[in-house]
């Protein structure tokens, strides 16, 4: 069960737990994700059959691979309504949040004369994990296909295991709703290397994205370089920072919430108040008699989630830049105060209503988030990973004379004669 501390060396162990909470802690699994991606790389689709036949699906045949508009359609139709409502109702809402990011070239003249600026291309294909095996996300489809859409890629390919030939229908209604342009049951390190080589049947693409399991982390880590990747996500976390006005209920259920995901996911409550604190472990252990993946709870909880009593909101937030989470939640009155003093997060929460689950399904704001601490230097997913910015440069000979001088001096500096004859060569053309 979760543990309330103050202690500032228990407070420095948990702080290296957490670090050592890899994105990719790759073990034995290396060398096998590597033949994976091998083979398939040399096979085409013959290692995609061989390898999805031994892990997935012993019937399964690479020509029936593809899921039909009509399959996709039908998985849809057999939903419930208030299901198929509320799929659309999300679709609507991130879109609308994703075209907010959208750029769009831009130039200026400057000072000399010379015309600088930049180009927006949308990549031309893009490749989407979305897992379909123990665990089902549709609403991973939508965060991952929808901000592509948005961007203008041409062709969106998604991928998803089918084990023993079962494809999930929310899965598939979530693509039918995203309007993807193909749907692949494939799954695992050999449908990253499928995505990233190419093969018969599978086209390649430019970038993969979308969250999966330590092999497809890996796999996706091995093609790096060849092909554009989101990043390689780590188990998930949240963290609260919370005062004498937040709502024990509220911060025990959203500490379970984040908790249930995976043995390795972190919840950390940083709450100046001891009261609440107490009150808090609690709800805790009220609730958690009532779920179903007490399991994955008893690890998560006990190993990588703490109460941390703080002596104020500035060490709280101290904490918290330090943690760097994928989920901040500002469980206070006066939540807005404190945003600029947040350095770290992949997302902000703010006040005692805006539940991190928001955010998992119907915000709008997409929900794959830097973890594991990478909040200090990664973004969320947006429209900006699908797109290309190429630099646009232009000087009349008149802009070009004004800067010669300088870019001589400069390419001398550095001993390059020839970058110093590339420039003046042009003086008395």
């Amino acid at each position: 069960m979760i543990e309330i501390i103050s202690d500032k060396n228990k407070i420095k162990e948990y702080f290296e737990i957490l670090k050592k909470r890899s994105a990719v802690n790759s073990g034995d699994y290396f060398n096998t994700v590597q033949e994976i991606v091998n083979k398939v790389r040399d096979l085409g689709d013959e290692g995609v059959e061989f390898y999805t036949k031994k892990f997935d699906d012993s019937n399964f045949d690479i020509k029936n691979a593809e899921v039909s508009k009509e399959e996709q359609q039908k998985a849809f139709n057999s939903l419930d309504e208030n299901i198929k409502r509320v799929l659309l109702r999300s679709k609507e809402r991130i879109l609308s949040y994703h075209e907010h990011q959208k750029r769009t070239t831009w130039e200026y003249k400057d000072e000399i004369g010379a015309s600088l600026g930049q180009k927006i291309t949308p990549l031309k294909k893009v490749g989407v994990y979305v897992p379909g095996g123990k665990a089902f996300y549709p609403s991973s489809a939508l965060m991952n296909i929808l901000p592509a859409k948005v961007a203008g890629v041409k062709e969106v390919i998604m991928v998803t295991p089918a084990v023993k030939g079962h494809l999930e229908p929310l899965v598939l209604a979530a693509a039918y709703v995203c309007e993807v342009d193909h749907v692949f049951k494939i799954g695992g390190a050999q449908a990253i290397a499928a995505l990233a080589y190419g093969t018969k049947t599978i086209p390649q693409v430019d970038k993969i994205v979308g969250p999966g399991n330590i092999f497809v982390a890996l796999a996706k880590r091995e093609v790096y370089g060849l092909v554009g990747i989101d990043s390689i996500a780590g188990p998930s976390e949240i963290a609260i920072i919370a005062d004498s006005t937040a709502h024990p209920k509220f911060l025990a259920a959203d500490l379970l919430a984040q908790a249930e995901h995976d043995p390795m996911a972190s919840s950390t409550l940083l709450i100046t108040d001891e009261n609440v604190a107490k009150k808090t472990l609690e709800y805790v252990k009220e609730f958690y008699k009532t779920s179903p993946r007490q399991n994955i709870l008893d690890s998560s909880l006990t190993n990588t989630s703490r109460i941390i009593i703080c002596k104020d909101l500035d060490e709280a937030i101290e904490y918290s830049n330090k943690i760097a989470p994928e989920h901040l939640e500002l469980a206070l009155d006066n939540a807005r105060s404190i945003i600029d003093k947040i350095d770290n997060a992949g997302a902000i929460f703010i006040g005692h209503y805006s539940a991190e689950v928001y955010g998992d399904y119907m915000a709008g704001p997409n929900h794959v988030l830097p973890t594991c601490g990478t909040a200090r230097f990664f973004s969320p997913l947006g429209v900006d990973d699908f797109i290309k910015k190429t630099s646009l440069i232009e000087f009349s000979k008149d802009s070009a004379l004004k800067l010669l001088d300088d870019v001589d001096v400069f390419a001398k500096c550095e001993n390059l004669t020839m970058h110093a004859l590339s420039a003046s060569v042009r003086k008395d053309d």
